[in-house]
């Protein structure tokens, strides 16, 4: 009989446990016929305020196209540029020989007169913009020039000022980026002619930079 007595302890944790599982099936069963009585309730409650639909006669069937994706910046181009300006505005270019050094230094294109570094000079064009390249080092004044005189052309200005300082500050006062600055504009095809400004204007520690005639764009 004690014999009798232990099996049927051993059983009882046994179905204590299919009880429970049993009752886990059933609240799970209820859940889910409570989730399909409240989507019914739902839909009934939208086509009683709704009403009847009925679908738009069209001769032809729209067909929603997604808009074209954003265009890819052009980050290649840009460095692409980037290494065209520094190709271009070499700093082992000689511009001793395309300089005219008269009373004030000044540079003119092949087939520009006289009378434009004249007329330069005595403020025919009005300086639309200027930069100035006080601090930077050689290769960032070299860049900022470059793409400074880029954008001023293709936005149509034509009279620049470039402020590239007397070298007072340079070691033995020797003016090492003025002479770059020359060397560098003379090599852009978009500069026609360059002057050294008057005095009111920064005298000897800026230029007058005359620009190809561009068309202006936004």
């Amino acid at each position: 009989m004690m014999l009798k007595a232990t099996r049927f302890q051993d059983l009882a944790p046994l179905r204590r446990s299919l009880a429970e599982a049993a009752a886990r099936e059933a609240l799970r069963q209820q859940q889910r016929a409570e989730a399909v009585r409240r989507a019914l309730e739902e839909q009934n409650l939208f086509e009683k305020t709704v009403g009847p639909v009925t679908p738009l006669r069209s001769p032809t069937t729209r067909r929603w196209q997604p808009s074209e994706p954003p265009a890819p910046e052009p980050l290649q181009f840009l460095l692409d540029e980037q290494s065209v300006l520094r190709e271009a505005m070499s700093d082992e270019f000689d511009v001793s020989t395309l300089l005219d050094v008269d009373d004030q230094l000044s540079f003119r294109r092949p087939g520009i007169g006289l009378d434009v570094t004249r007329k330069l000079r005595g403020g025919h064009w009005s300086i639309q913009r200027q930069l100035d390249l006080h601090g930077l080092r050689s290769d960032e004044a070299r860049e900022a020039l470059g793409q400074f005189i880029r954008l001023s052309h293709r936005t149509g200005i034509r009279c620049v000022r470039v402020v590239h300082g007397k070298g007072l500050g340079s070691p033995g006062r020797t003016p090492v980026l003025k002479g770059k600055v020359h060397s560098w504009l003379v090599q852009k095809k978009e500069v026609l002619a360059f002057v050294q400004a008057r005095p009111a204007e920064g005298g000897a520690g800026a230029l007058l930079v005359l620009l190809q005639p561009g068309k202006r764009r936004v």
